[in-house]
């Protein structure tokens, strides 16, 4: 009965990582057979690749940044739903519904939003006697710029966590309530333990999605460049401004489709799997850890 579900893993999941393994201590340019050389690959990323670690501290930036800001809003949007006494299903579906616009589409449009020259965010700003900032084209805001489509497409976890909050029974609050525990002590000692397997799965779920950050990033340097295609050697777009943008997974993919460097990009593949278990084993450690079973024990 196992069998299928098996067989899938072992194509497209188990096979594929011996795979990267094995390339990674190869020169592999999709022509010619793999040649063995060792750690080479591994030498370069860690001594002597130019961009690597622009492109790890800005993932390293979503996934502390961006992964935690955007579960608080989603947690903030959720609280304001249960609350709230009419017109519930339209306030989920109109916060739900940024969640479904194709994350290509809606780059496009917070880059057309946050144009410094002609977009309605600093056109607003002027007629308020405000020089607005230069957004998506300023190394310094493109990251948060970034973070506020995160925020506004953040639909997906709200109904996971508004899920979660609806489950949580009401007798608990009303005993929380008869012990004298107000808003904040029923949200600390009630809502959050109850609802803790929800918030671990939106974190990870965020935390991998972070770690592999491709789509939006790419899309605003290219777009935001007023460039049209994705890659190193099609044009000096790629994380503009300045490298600000510029992402593992974006670097991952120049080298190894861009330059046919597919041993190199290997060897960025099985570190960014290293890197995102090791950060999955520390974060499921620290919320067992604090989990009220684990502290009464």
């Amino acid at each position: 009965m196992l069998a299928p579900a098996l067989l899938g893993l072992a194509i497209f999941f188990v096979y594929p990582l011996i795979a990267s393994v094995y390339y990674s201590f190869t020169r592999f340019d999709l022509v010619s057979d793999p040649e063995f050389i060792g750690f080479r690959n591994y030498e370069y990323l860690f001594t002597k690749d130019p961009k690597v670690a622009t492109a790890a501290l800005n993932t390293l930036w979503f996934v502390l940044i961006m992964v935690p800001v955007k579960l608080l809003f989603a947690f903030f949007v959720a609280n304001l739903l249960v609350r709230s006494r009419r017109g519930n299903g339209v306030w989920r579906t109109l916060y739900y519904l940024p969640a479904l616009v194709p994350p290509v589409a809606s780059v496009v449009a917070f880059v057309f939003l946050f144009n410094p020259g002609t977009g309605p965010v600093n056109t607003i700003l002027k007629a308020l006697g405000i020089h607005g900032p230069l957004w998506f084209n300023d190394p310094n805001l493109s990251k948060p710029t970034l973070l506020l489509l995160s925020i506004w497409v953040m639909g997906d976890v709200m109904i996971i966590l508004l899920a979660g909050l609806l489950d949580v029974p009401r007798e608990l609050y009303e005993a929380a309530g008869l012990d004298g525990a107000n808003a904040a002590q029923k949200l600390r000692y009630v809502t959050l333990p109850t609802i803790t397997p929800v918030l671990v799965f939106s974190l990870v779920t965020g935390i991998i999605a972070a770690l592999q950050f491709f789509t939006e990033a790419a899309v605003a340097s290219t777009v935001a460049s007023g460039k049209a295609v994705v890659g190193e050697g099609t044009g000096s777009q790629l994380g503009y401004p300045n490298n600000s943008l510029l992402t593992y997974t974006q670097w991952l993919y120049v080298r190894g489709f861009g330059n046919y460097q597919l041993g190199y990009a290997s060897a960025l593949a099985v570190i960014l799997f290293i890197v995102a278990a090791a950060f999955l084993v520390v974060l499921l450690r620290r919320v067992k850890a604090f989990t009220p079973e684990e502290a009464t024990a």
